[in-house]
């Protein structure tokens, strides 16, 4: 329920605050004044979108602020769900700045323009003429329908099952394409996972291969010039080894004369057995070295087969190889177990597609077990309406699955006795699409457990006592729901518990749109006005009181 609503900078409005009765409020002004004016702001907290153009002054920004009580109606899981603090007392905000940007907040908190109009939708319904012109396509009304005979669960489930057969379908689908590809390159990967495979290549081989090439490659040369190096290290006369031998003697023969030649001596030392050591390790790499032609052609030939696929690949080592193979080796595994995929897939959609249409023959029964009940119901509210002929039909058939059910509904209507039912759009006059529309609300206040219910001109094209009894009914639906009326006939306007009056306001430089609670002695003047025009007479000041104590 809307407690109270601020609106600054939009439009015709620089500040205006109403607090609506929890019942029946009613709004009048002149044409013009900013009735509708008041209409865009209130659909700018539902999620409606918006521009610069709704600014007042262009250099400060539009807000628009409802507060909302939310105690009654069970929001808090969805509140949970968005991840928003919930209080029974909700505060909506929308901003529009200079710059253009929009934003909206929810008890303070940033929220994305979706989350706006999915709260607002279980927050408001707002008649326009929009509404009118929804009322003849087939979406809305099926979702009457639906509203009508309580069909909200039986839809979820098929909309789950629909869900689940378009994941199914897509992936069967997906599947078949897969199989038809993979079927084209079947021999292909084969005979790339076979190339590489039989290789039985290892990670880091390249780098010992090549390494292993080099040293067989140059294998004569290697072992001459390690035994000319080692003669000349081992030579018993003229050898390296041999002086330092003595060059060893004479640095002990030094430490004895003077111990301040130690640290020379432990230095040579240290060298001494480098050098022996790098001999003898000269002397294991000589025998290691062999002049094998055969191990050297056999390395050559792998290393030529791993250049290749590595230029066919276009890889520059043996990892991105092996990674190549076990990626061939997956697709190879694929395909070769491609049909048991294909008939798993498939039995996935068959029952995914029998679990739809059965989900979608409950939705549709659901539906057809409320159409005398909505048929016989309006009419008999179209009756109390003025409309006493009035005859409602709705026609369904049958259609391929879609997101809303298997069905395609429309209603069709005729207000003159005689005359065949036929589709809202050729049959309906503007009086008659309003009190239509109207009996559409009030049937559905309760079906859709909306908290504010909003009538733009709902009445136009009626008067007397259709409009008496329209008001009536709009009192009922006052009694659990809270109603704002924008109305232009002073019956109507008189019923309201509370009457605000929206006019313009010419006192400054700009043409500003305003609104004024009514006290009672203003709402007599008023509904006098709206009874007689700008000066009315002291008979017309009577009706307006008659209208207000009736």
């Amino acid at each position: 329920m809307l407690q109270s609503l601020q609106i600054s900078n939009y439009a015709l409005i620089d500040q205006l605050m109403m607090q609506p009765s929890p019942g029946l409020s009613m709004i009048t002004g002149e044409t013009g004044a900013g009735k509708s004016i008041m209409l865009g702001a209130v659909g700018l907290l539902l999620g409606n979108r918006a521009d610069t153009k709704v600014l007042l002054f262009e250099d400060k920004k539009c807000v628009v602020e409802g507060v909302f009580d939310l105690s009654e109606y069970g929001l808090r899981e969805f509140f949970d769900e968005q991840e928003l603090d919930y209080a029974d007392s909700c505060i909506i905000r929308r901003e529009i700045s200079p710059s253009g940007k929009s934003r909206s907040f929810v008890n303070d908190t940033p929220v994305l323009l979706e989350v706006l109009k999915e709260l607002g939708s279980k927050l408001m319904d707002v008649h326009s003429q929009h509404d009118t012109l929804l009322l003849a396509e087939g979406t809305y009304q099926l979702g009457l329908v639906d509203a009508f005979s309580e069909a909200g669960e039986v839809l979820k489930i098929y909309q789950k099952a629909f869900k689940d057969f378009k994941i199914a379908k897509k992936n069967f689908e997906d599947l078949k394409k897969k199989a038809l590809e993979l079927q084209k390159e079947a021999d292909f990967n084969q005979f790339q996972l076979d190339e590489l495979s039989v290789l039985g290549l290892q990670e880091g081989e390249q780098g010992e291969l090549e390494s292993t090439q080099e040293v067989l490659e140059n294998a004569e040369e290697i072992k001459l010039k390690i035994n000319e190096m080692l003669s000349l290290f081992q030579d018993d006369q003229f050898g390296v080894l041999q002086g330092l031998a003595q060059v060893n003697q004479g640095m002990q023969a030094l430490e004895r004369l003077a111990h301040k030649f130690g640290g020379l001596k432990d230095r040579f030392q240290s060298v001494y057995i480098e050098l022996k050591d790098l001999v003898d390790s000269l002397g294991e790499e000589e025998s290691q070295v062999e002049v094998d032609f055969e191990k050297l052609d056999e390395i050559r030939d792998r290393l030529s087969k791993i250049y290749q696929l590595q230029k066919k690949h276009g890889v520059s080592s043996v990892g991105e190889l092996i990674a190549i193979e076990a990626q061939l080796a997956d697709q190879v595994f694929q395909f070769q177990n491609l049909d048991e995929s294909l008939e798993r897939a498939e039995k996935e959609f068959i029952y995914s597609e029998k679990t739809l249409l059965e989900s979608g023959k409950k939705l549709s029964e659901k539906r057809r077990s409320c159409f005398v009940d909505f048929q016989k119901s309006l009419e008999g509210l179209l009756s109390g309406l003025g409309m006493e002929n009035a005859q409602i039909r709705i026609e369904a058939k049958e259609v391929s699955p879609g997101p809303s059910g298997l069905d395609e509904v429309e209603i069709l209507f005729s207000a003159n006795k005689g005359s065949q039912p036929q589709a809202l759009k050729k049959v309906a006059s503007g009086g008659e699409f309003s009190r239509l529309l109207f009996a559409i609300k009030y049937l559905m206040a309760d079906k859709m457990s909306l908290p504010t219910l909003i009538f733009d001109e709902i009445d136009t094209g009626i008067s007397g006592e259709v409009a008496l009894q329209m008001v009536k009914m709009m009192k009922e639906i006052a009694q659990k729901h809270q109603v704002i009326c924008i109305t232009h006939l002073p019956q109507v306007a008189a019923k309201g518990e509370l009457h605000y009056f929206v006019f313009k306001d010419n006192s400054s430089d700009k043409t500003l749109s305003k609104i004024k609670l009514l006290s009672q002695e203003e709402r007599v003047q008023e509904l006098a006005k709206m009874i007689a025009g700008a000066s009315p007479s002291p008979a017309a000041v009577e009706s307006a009181k008659e209208l207000l104590a009736g």
